[in-house]
């Protein structure tokens, strides 16, 4: 078995009016953003498809579409692909300095995770195994999952927690910035839904001082049920987090993908849960962290698409700590998500499948839509 040939098509898929941000707010702007999906195929017939995340360079998926040709990916090393075997992973000597210098952070070249879920999905069918297999299998046949929503009036908001109430939804994370009604959106959202209905707020990083995210975080609590505060302030300052967590207010989280940076929150106790990204197994590496740790986390999210968003179900499956709602959000943001069948909700969870692979298929019509090279 080896490869010969890799598909790329460059795709734009836009948001759906009203499902990101309100008019007010103007244009969420990153769904114009090119992502890249991927096809791999080989010489027997068997095929794997990926996704990349926002902005990669089409030049960097060609490089590693070339570097892929001709390999069996039976013999390649999940944790470290391309590489064939473990010690293809470290070029020159292999000491212990080389390991780490290797290891430590992870692969992060451009389009490594579309490369990692297209070979996964691949060996998926090749084996007749789902994807979690790979990842160390599914602790958990359904995902804990919420609504998204961008910046939004109260109005908006109230009729965007409807559609979430409707479709068996639990709690919602939204955006925000410290000058925005915050206050009125979450009372509209739970005079829909009841103040039982769970909120995440996440201002990236937009509340500049501790301060003002605590006064935030008291305004909310005592109307509803505030799940947690993600990333209210500038990331470096863990002391502040450290602060946050001891008023006791609501749970403070960060966004985090890198294992350094886990780390040294984890050091710092600078929170009490945590919305992990990162390739599939990194993720799973992240998560095992964090589990160590006692700190419960979930999946994040860019807003994706659904071969993407399949991958991250797969990893949130075979990750103890992924306990908290997961961001699986492109297929009500976005007008397509390029599968022919998209990831299963019911009552608040999505629905680990069982299929060799990811268990999704390429829509090729809409894929011939919305493919812009």
């Amino acid at each position: 078995m080896r490869i010969a040939a890799v598909d790329i098509w460059t795709v734009v898929v836009p948001t759906i009016p009203g499902r990101v941000h309100s008019a007010v707010y103007g244009p969420a702007g990153w769904d114009m953003v090119p992502k890249h999906i991927i096809r791999v195929r080989t010489d027997d017939g068997y095929e794997g498809i990926g996704e990349t995340g926002r902005g990669v360079p089409r030049e960097a998926v060609q490089r590693l579409a070339d570097e892929m040709m001709g390999r069996d990916p039976r013999r390649m090393m999940l944790q470290q692909l391309p590489a064939i075997d473990s010690l293809d992973a470290v070029e020159g000597p292999h000491t212990l300095d080389r390991w780490w210098e290797t290891a430590a952070a992870g692969p992060r070249f451009p389009g490594y995770e579309a490369l990692e879920m297209a070979i996964i999905d691949l060996l998926g069918k090749l084996y007749e195994q789902p994807a979690h297999w790979f990842l160390g299998g599914a602790v958990r046949d359904r995902v804990p999952a919420d609504y998204w929503i961008g910046h939004q009036t109260p109005e908006d908001a109230a009729a965007n927690t409807r559609l979430a109430v409707e479709r068996g939804f639990k709690g919602m994370k939204m955006k925000c910035t410290g000058d925005e009604p915050l206050v009125e959106r979450c009372e509209a959202i739970w005079e829909v839904a009841g103040p039982e209905f769970e909120l995440t707020i996440d201002p990236n990083t937009r509340f500049w001082r501790l301060t003002e995210a605590l006064d935030m975080a008291r305004a909310l609590a005592a109307r509803g049920t505030i799940k947690v505060f993600e990333d209210p302030m500038a990331k470096w300052n863990l002391d502040w987090y450290r602060m946050f967590r001891e008023h006791g207010v609501v749970p403070v989280a960060l966004h985090l993908g890198d294992p350094h940076d886990v780390i040294n929150a984890i050091k710092a106790e600078a929170v009490d849960y945590l919305n992990l990204g990162g390739g599939m197994i990194q993720f799973v590496r992240n998560a095992a962290m964090a589990h160590a740790a006692g700190i419960p986390c979930w999946h994040g999210s860019g807003n994706d698409l659904g071969i993407m968003e399949f991958s991250y179900l797969h990893a949130a499956a075979a990750a103890r700590s992924c306990v908290l709602g997961s961001d699986f959000v492109g297929s009500w943001t976005r007008e397509d998500d390029l599968v022919v069948e998209g990831i299963q909700f019911e009552d608040g969870y999505a629905i680990v499948p069982d299929k060799p692979g990811l268990g999704c298929e390429l829509d090729m019509e809409a894929l011939e839509k919305y493919c812009v090279r």
